[in-house]
């Protein structure tokens, strides 16, 4: 085992290769596999680890001002999409900067977008926010 698997939790102790399958947790002096994720204070995890990568990416995504101003202009829009184009002025950001925060919005599944001639019209893909949402008061209550 590397140094460089290994990640502290402060709660839960030493994380055996967090990139592997087959993660494991060194608690109270012996290992426990996810599958019997048994703690000492009788908790484990409300996510399995894709639920918890997907909710991530989300949140990651959800992390910028400037891309929540973009799903704020989209989400009051009265066709309910927006051209990329139009995301310029009010948001005081270039062109290619509003380029990168659409694909990240886009590759963590919060918005979808339709190319219609040089440009792409954005939408929020059904129920991806409120999807975020549920997901993470489930996880934290």
């Amino acid at each position: 085992m590397s140094h460089d698997s290994l990640s502290f939790g402060w709660r839960v102790g030493w994380r055996v290769g967090r990139e592997s399958t087959q993660e494991a947790d060194l608690v109270c002096c012996f290992v426990v596999s996810n599958e019997s994720a048994a703690r000492c204070d009788g908790a484990g995890p409300k996510l399995d680890a894709a639920s918890a990568l997907l909710l991530a990416d989300r949140l990651g995504a959800l992390a910028d001002p400037v891309r929540l101003q973009i799903l704020s202009m989209i989400s009051t829009s009265p066709d309910g999409e927006v051209c990329a184009c139009d995301f310029v002025g009010p948001i005081s950001k270039s062109q290619p900067t509003v380029s990168h925060h659409l694909k990240v919005l886009a590759e963590a599944g919060l918005v979808d977008g339709d190319k219609r001639g040089r440009w792409i019209w954005y939408r929020l893909a059904p129920g991806a926010v409120n999807a975020t949402t549920a997901a993470l008061l489930d996880a934290t209550s």
